[in-house]
């Protein structure tokens, strides 16, 4: 494979993180394995990226820190405005540093956003944009049972995307671009509405040699009592109303669990609706936990129950299914591109009273099913194993640069 020069932009960018500043790291790392990498981020990881590159040798890999000028210094980091004012920085220095090095191509990593631009597509050469995310929405007829805060949370949020959308330097990166990524096929769908000329759909998540060996490291517990697990946020969006309603509806044995790991301003109104269903014996809430406590709950559940309403990524997916463990989601965002008919179960997302059903439906069987678990478990980490890992993504991703440049 031809070695080439590439320019990353990584807005978030930390090691040993997940979620945005994981995806930063791990593309940024994994394609230095081919290719000679330089990545513009925050000034603010440079701490956390020189401590590591103190202890472990990068080669390939040149990190270039930058901030918006010192009249936006005030700027709330994270907030738009502050994301903006950063993208004029850094192309700023990307323009330079390519007078100087000659990069071959030029690929947005983070943030995973797709109605916010990236400035480096300004740069004459080719633009990878991607994989980007957050076209997703909760259906309007799952709108009743939110509340005023969540409501207007959720046209909010549509508001932002579609401004974004109209954006002429989001329309002007989206054209430019020589791939656009989506995280999911909403995504796609939009960003082939602003102009982006070739979409492709691809998860940004991966998971590292690490983290596959730590997960398959999880052993399955006895099979009774059957042990339901979310790990989330507990937030509206996340959906663990409707699965709270499918596990007091679902038909199986009376020492049924379900574990909630996580916290949010819903715990209380989920701690509720627990007691309305007359279930708060058989589910459990743990609370916000530190990793490795986590994955100890994880290894002892059998099945993972993500309803999730909206969600361009679903990183706990593919953590479950690393550790061999079948996938109950909505077939709708980032899980539904994750978890197939061979890894897990995915419900249709039309009513909510369709969805709790269904779900109940699915955990019904699952729960009275040990071979179709173990079957479904077994699937699910060889597909994280063969399309999911860093490495895996890492090859393919390089692989990409040569082809753009040789076209």
């Amino acid at each position: 494979m031809k070695s080439l020069k590439v320019l990353i932009s990584a807005y978030a960018c930390l090691p040993n993180e997940g979620s945005e500043p994981g995806v930063g790291w791990n593309t940024a790392r994994e394609v230095s394995n081919y290719h000679q990498v330089w990545v513009l981020t925050r000034e603010s990881n440079r701490p956390a990226i020189e401590n590591f590159c103190q202890n472990n040798k990068l080669d390939n890999l040149t990190f270039v820190y930058c901030e918006p000028h010192r009249l936006l210094s005030g700027l709330q980091p994270a907030h738009i405005p502050h994301y903006y004012s950063w993208q004029a920085g850094a192309y700023s220095t990307a323009k330079q540093l390519h007078h100087q090095v000659g990069f071959d191509i030029a690929h947005h990593v983070t943030y995973v956003r797709y109605s916010t631009p990236s400035f480096l597509c300004a740069l004459p050469i080719p633009f990878v944009w991607g994989p980007v995310g957050g076209a997703e929405s909760m259906p309007r007829s799952f709108w009743h049972d939110l509340g005023i805060k969540s409501r207007a949370y959720e046209m909010l949020r549509t508001v932002v995307h579609r401004a974004g959308e109209l954006d002429p330097f989001t329309r002007a990166t989206a054209r430019h671009s020589t791939i656009a990524r989506a995280t999911t096929a909403e995504t796609a769908q939009r960003l082939s509405s602003v102009g982006a000329p070739s979409v492709q759909t691809h998860s940004a998540l991966g998971l590292s040699q690490k983290e596959l060996v730590q997960l398959g490291a999880l052993t399955l517990p006895a099979p009774q009592p059957i042990r339901f697990i979310s790990i989330a946020r507990l937030l509206h969006w996340k959906g663990l109303h409707l699965s709270l309603q499918a596990f007091a509806k679902a038909s199986f044995d009376q020492s049924a669990e379900y574990w909630i790991l996580g916290d949010g301003p819903e715990r209380d109104a989920l701690e509720r609706l627990a007691a309305n269903l007359g279930i708060t014996a058989k589910v459990k809430f743990f609370g916000a936990l530190p990793r490795s406590e986590t994955l100890q709950q994880l290894g002892n559940c059998h099945i993972l129950v993500h309803p999730s309403l909206h969600d361009s990524g679903g990183l706990v997916c593919l953590e479950a299914m690393a550790a061999s463990r079948p996938v109950v989601c909505l077939d709708t965002g980032g899980p539904a591109l994750q978890v197939n008919e061979q890894t897990g179960i995915k419900v249709a997302v039309k009513k909510p009273q369709q969805v709790v059903s269904d779900l109940a439906f699915a955990m019904t069987n699952l729960a009275k099913d040990e071979n179709r678990r173990v079957e479904l478990g077994e699937a699910a980490r060889k597909r994280v194993t063969e399309d999911f890992s860093w490495q895996k993504k890492g090859q393919q991703l390089s692989q990409l640069y040569v082809d753009l440049i040789s076209h």
